[in-house]
């Protein structure tokens, strides 16, 4: 069995142990992918205490809802992260027209729709990044790393990844392309986040 068979497999387990309302299964679901929930759930909220919540709330929904899941249609990475997508920009609409209601806005102010809407395109577009450099595999993911947070150049890319120079270009053009992916009107491959 070809090793990029394994994670629909254990999707399929996951799902299925879930679905039998095995406990351990969702501690697995939670060890593997609690980080991801998280990272994402701030990126939209910009807030600690308000993405622990929608963490909590999406594992719930796991444990309530296994059989929304399809293996079928996407790994179960992805689903998750649809589903966090999903709950956190509701939980951020939900808090904006809270503070749209108590707040007396300025007669020149956009509309408060319209600039909720805004927020959550731009918190959508950021939680599609960090989706996209989440999943991304990691020689594209730790070449971007050296080269935004270390602020290295190809060469020492090159150097520091024990690759050649056109070899740290390759990944660095690649992983650049994934991430403007995240700007598009749409969302990248194999994330259903859709607003």
């Amino acid at each position: 069995m070809a090793k990029k068979d394994a994670p629909p497999r254990w999707d399929r387990k996951m799902q299925q142990r879930l679905a039998r309302g095995e406990a351990a299964a969702l501690g697995e679901v939670y060890d593997r992918f609690a980080s991801l929930v998280h990272s994402l759930a701030h990126r939209v909220l910009g807030d600690e205490k308000a993405a622990d919540g929608v963490t909590r709330e999406v594992f719930a929904h796991i444990w309530e809802h296994p059989e929304t899941y399809d293996p079928r249609q996407s790994p179960l990475r992805t689903w998750i992260a649809d589903v966090t997508h999903r709950l956190a920009v509701q939980r951020l609409r939900d808090r904006e027209e809270e503070r749209g209601q108590e707040a007396d806005r300025d007669p020149g102010e956009p509309p408060a729709h319209e600039e909720l809407e805004r927020k959550v395109r731009h918190a959508s577009v950021a939680a599609r990044a960090d989706y996209i450099v989440h999943s991304m595999p990691l020689p594209l993911r730790r070449a971007l790393e050296l080269a935004y947070f270390q602020r290295r150049d190809y060469r020492q890319t090159a150097a520091d990844l024990g690759v050649t120079e056109d070899e740290a270009r390759r990944r660095l053009r690649l992983g650049l392309q994934l991430l403007a992916t995240a700007h598009d009107t749409g969302t990248p491959p194999g994330y259903g986040g859709a607003v």
